[in-house]
């Protein structure tokens, strides 16, 4: 049956990150702690429904996960339509995201890229910058981790080439990183 088969590979696709990426993911939330404790902030980002999971994660440390605790700064660089489409149509769509990262990164912060395939080029140029600028770089990537994956400090690469299980599997990872994050505040 369908579903039992979607169910039983994405079950695969967890059972993935449970043997290989618990220990980064810990990682992340660690460094996500001390920027947060020394007064810094996390910025996200992403394409689609990685642009959902960038704004969902964003939201859980600005507004809460489980407990209350006080707001946590953090931002979607993929929320604000004017900006987006100013960049877009001034510049080029490429640089979406970084124009933004040059705005509002600075040394300390940590700025996660969320891209299923690991070659969205707007999240690359962003990481790229953000690593430039002293931030702490991280991204949720799928299937091989493509470019992305050599130029962040922490990737975290879902081997999988199912786009669905990717994103369930990114969202649960930003779920244990929140999560970490609400004990420690």
């Amino acid at each position: 049956m369908f579903v039992q088969k979607q169910a039983d590979e994405l079950i695969q696709a967890v059972t993935y990150v449970k043997e290989n990426l618990a220990t980064p993911v810990e990682e992340l939330a660690q460094q996500v702690i001390k920027a947060f404790k020394n007064g810094h902030k996390v910025i996200l980002m992403g394409n689609g429904g990685s642009a959902g999971d960038a704004q969902h994660i964003a939201a859980e440390f600005v507004g809460r996960f489980k407990k209350e605790r006080p707001s946590l700064p953090a931002l979607a660089l993929n929320t604000n339509t004017s900006t987006l489409t100013a960049i877009g149509n001034d510049y080029s769509y490429d640089v979406v995201f970084s124009r933004q990262i040059d705005g509002f990164a600075q040394a300390g912060d940590v700025v996660i890229g969320i891209s299923t395939s690991g070659n969205s080029k707007n999240v690359y140029l962003a990481l790229a910058l953000a690593k430039q600028k002293g931030c702490f770089t991280a991204a949720f990537l799928g299937k091989d981790g493509g470019t992305i994956k050599g130029i962040c400090d922490l990737p975290l690469v879902v081997a999988s080439n199912n786009t669905p299980h990717i994103q369930a599997c990114h969202i649960f990872m930003g779920h244990c990183m929140c999560e970490l994050v609400d004990e420690a505040f």
